[in-house]
């Protein structure tokens, strides 16, 4: 059961990642969640780092593409002022979201990767995509409060998933 929401990868940020780390691993674009993972929950605009790194991978031709469960009204929110390509409703852990985004990147499961802060959803979703996926930790330690359900949830599960996966570990990047 533990195997279905091991991620790939565990970084601290989706801000830590490097376009020539991406590359290495044959990633072409990066699918990510949206609430306090691209961006705090409560901070629409994101911050100056937010900012930075998205900057960082449109020079390197590296698509970001926002995958979420929340409506179209509030990811439009968020991705138009950022210039980016998004998926509302995705119904994670479904993977209809996630195909979609793959459909309107043109690439495949093994050009893309899924970065999110929860097991049950982004890990999940991208799992049974058959991706690889980065979980990353949430951006601030307060949720909205249909998150807080899955965080409530996803403690044993990710207590399990750590204990039968010992070398998976917080890191600053894919590789150290």
């Amino acid at each position: 059961m533990a195997g279905s929401f091991t991620p790939t990868w565990m970084v601290e940020a989706i801000y830590h990642l490097t376009p020539v780390e991406l590359e290495a691993h044959g990633i072409k674009a990066i699918l990510t969640d949206l609430d306090n993972t691209l961006i705090a929950w409560n901070n629409p605009d994101g911050t100056e780092q937010l900012h930075q790194w998205l900057q960082l991978m449109d020079q390197a031709g590296i698509p970001v593409i926002i995958v979420s469960n929340n409506s179209d009204d509030r990811v439009e929110r968020v991705a138009k002022p950022l210039d980016l390509l998004f998926v509302g409703r995705a119904l994670k852990p479904l993977t209809k979201g996630l195909k979609m985004a793959i459909k309107k990147l043109d690439l495949t499961t093994n050009e893309v990767v899924m970065v999110g802060d929860q097991l049950l959803t982004d890990v999940w979703a991208a799992n049974n995509m058959g991706m690889r996926s980065i979980l990353v930790q949430p951006l601030i330690e307060t949720d909205q409060w249909n998150t807080k359900i899955n965080r409530f949830l996803e403690k044993g599960v990710k207590k399990k998933m750590l204990k039968q996966n010992p070398d998976l570990k917080w890191r600053k990047n894919l590789d150290k």
